[in-house]
């Protein structure tokens, strides 16, 4: 994970155990309600996160196969190079050692260009997916009497019987038929 990436998540853990003790001095004596909730899970459960796993995936074959001539015919130069370095002439060499630079430079770049073409169609397939989320958590909060639901990544501890990510997931496919 990156530093920032860090900084994010002890930001949001902060964030809600600040949160949950605020609301543990009067409104848990009150008797208000927690619940904790892996989205990951939900989402990679759901029926909809599973069709989203499928075209993301699809899409990673079908770039995987587009790299592979580049991968092979980098793998068949620097072969050559090995092979035949020995006996070519410094200019020969030279070139071969700049082509070689250029193919795998070349790589790189079609590598960066398709990961961000995958976090573009991740972002597109899972944005709706959230939103439809969303929606289900709260009316589930509100059906169940819930005031807070936590995800599960932010809570250090809490028993299974506060976690609705099986009945959350059952809520989204039902929603998503």
């Amino acid at each position: 994970m990156k530093v920032q990436g860090k900084k994010v998540l002890v930001s949001l853990v902060s964030l809600c155990m600040g949160a949950l003790l605020f609301v543990s001095g009067s409104a848990l004596a009150e008797g208000v309600s927690i619940a904790v909730l892996d989205m990951q899970q939900v989402v990679l459960g759901s029926e909809l996160g599973k069709a989203a796993q499928k075209e993301i995936e699809k899409k990673v074959k079908e770039l995987e196969k587009t790299f592979k001539a580049d991968e092979e015919s980098l793998m068949a130069l620097q072969e050559e190079i090995e092979k035949k370095s020995s006996v070519w002439s410094d200019e020969k060499k030279q070139d071969k050692a700049i082509e070689f630079q250029k193919l795998r430079r070349d790589l790189r770049v079609k590598q960066d260009d398709a990961n961000v073409e995958l976090k573009q169609l991740q972002e597109k397939q899972l944005a709706p997916i959230f939103k439809e989320l969303e929606d289900v958590v709260k009316k589930y909060a509100k059906d169940k009497g819930y005031a807070i639901i936590l995800p599960g990544q932010a809570v250090l501890y809490a028993v299974d019987s506060v976690d609705i990510t099986k009945e959350v997931t059952e809520a989204l496919n039902a929603k998503s038929k």
